[in-house]
This record gives structure tokens, C-alpha cells and sequence, in this order.
């Protein structure tokens, strides 16, 4: 693992074993923010005027995703509900070396610091309004009677990780999503798009991150 400064001025990580890095090299905050905390929660959120919601994130990696994502539930009070998926969690130390902590109120950093290694054990509460765990394990092997609003779907680029978008993968993970339930990713390909046509879901292509033109965004029907 060896830490690389994105055009953003954020860090991220890259896996050599994998040969990819865990973030856009053109900006890890900035395509986090846009693509699932904006073009995701915010826009679940301003649809159905709502105030609490339920995301599953398969990947959670760093946790900048969940950084993002619950400082802007603090800050505007919304009742957060988070589930990350993965099977290669990161050191507590590593974490610690991000430096996420400069996008994100303190309380947030500090409570996200100090439960990272409770919440790969067990669903904790995190903060007054949320709660959040980490399933350490392979996403076709993560089973729940839970039901989520959004998913943030960000494993690594297909060409690295492709057993992580084929049609098996993306129907497991899709039928935790409630319907009209809302999934972002920062990629789109022809495959993803028939994919996600066939398994129920009406598509949209959103402008992505820096670096990439367009994203998906999918609505259960």
C-alpha cells in the first residue's frame, strides 16, 4: 500500500496488488462527494423530501465515502443509517494516515477513529443520529433482512476487479435496495447499463467526477 496525493490535494490509496487506486487520482474528495454523496444521498434525499436514510456501500475502503457522507447528516441533521461491505479492511493505523480528517468536523473524525475497529465487529452507534458497521467480507457472501435507499457501488474498476460487476454480483447486491432506491457508481459501460436495464432499473447517465465525463446513476422500479 503506499499513499498518493490526488490533483484535489487529498490522499489516496494505491494497492499494488490490485494495481489500482482506491480513489480517482484527479481528485479523491472531490469524486467522492460528487459522486455518491451528491449525486446519490443528496439526490435521494431532495426527491422524496427526506430527513433519515439507509446506504449500503460495497467497497468502504478508507472510509471517505462514510466521511463525507455522515459530516453532511450531522450538519444537517439527517437520520443515517450505513453499511459498509469489505473483505480486505484496512489497518486502523493506515486510516489514521489518510488525513480525512481536514474534511470533516472533528467530532466526526475522532468518532470515526475510535469505532473503525468496534464496527467491524458489530453495528454501532455512531454520533447521536447515526448508526454504522462494517461487514468484513465478500460482498456475495453479506446477507440481510435490512433494506437500503442507496448504494454507493464503488469496488475497483472492473478491469481489476471484474467478478465485482458481473450480472450475479450486481443482482445480489441490487436486491438489498429498496424500490425506488437509488444506485450510484462512478463508472458506466454499455455491460452496466444492459445490466442494470435487465435487473429493474430505469438508468441515467450524471456528469461524473473530475477525470471522467459520465457516471451512472439507476432507480429501482
Amino acid at each position: 500500500m503506499e499513499f498518493v496525493t490526488t490533483a484535489d490535494g487529498s490522499k489516496t490509496l494505491f494497492n499494488a496488488e490490485v494495481g489500482e487506486h482506491y480513489h480517482s487520482k484527479h481528485g479523491a474528495q472531490q469524486e467522492s462527494v460528487h459522486v455518491f454523496l451528491n449525486t446519490g444521498l443528496k439526490h435521494f434525499l431532495e426527491r422524496d423530501a427526506q430527513k433519515d436514510a439507509s446506504i449500503l456501500e460495497i467497497g468502504f475502503g478508507t472510509g471517505l465515502n462514510f466521511l463525507m457522507t455522515a459530516d453532511y447528516c450531522l450538519k444537517e441533521q439527517i437520520v443515517l443509517h450505513y453499511m459498509g461491505i469489505e473483505a480486505y479492511p484496512l489497518a486502523k493505523e493506515v486510516i489514521e494516515q489518510t488525513g480525512y480528517d481536514a474534511y470533516v468536523s472533528r467530532e466526526i473524525w475522532l468518532e470515526f477513529v475510535y469505532k473503525y475497529p468496534i464496527a467491524l465487529q458489530e453495528q454501532v452507534k455512531f454520533n447521536r443520529q447515526m448508526g454504522w458497521g462494517i461487514a468484513n467480507q465478500k460482498v456475495m457472501d453479506f446477507q440481510t433482512t435490512d433494506r437500503y435507499d442507496v448504494i454507493y457501488f464503488d469496488a475497483f474498476a472492473e478491469v481489476h476487479q471484474p467478478e465485482m460487476w458481473t450480472p450475479e454480483t450486481l443482482a445480489h447486491v441490487c436486491s438489498f435496495l429498496k424500490p425506488g432506491g437509488v444506485f450510484v457508481t462512478y463508472a458506466i459501460t454499455g455491460n452496466l447499463k444492459r445490466t442494470m436495464k435487465a435487473l429493474g432499473f430505469q438508468i441515467e447517465k450524471a456528469p461524473g467526477a473530475p477525470g471522467k465525463r459520465e457516471m451512472l446513476r439507476a432507480t429501482k422500479l
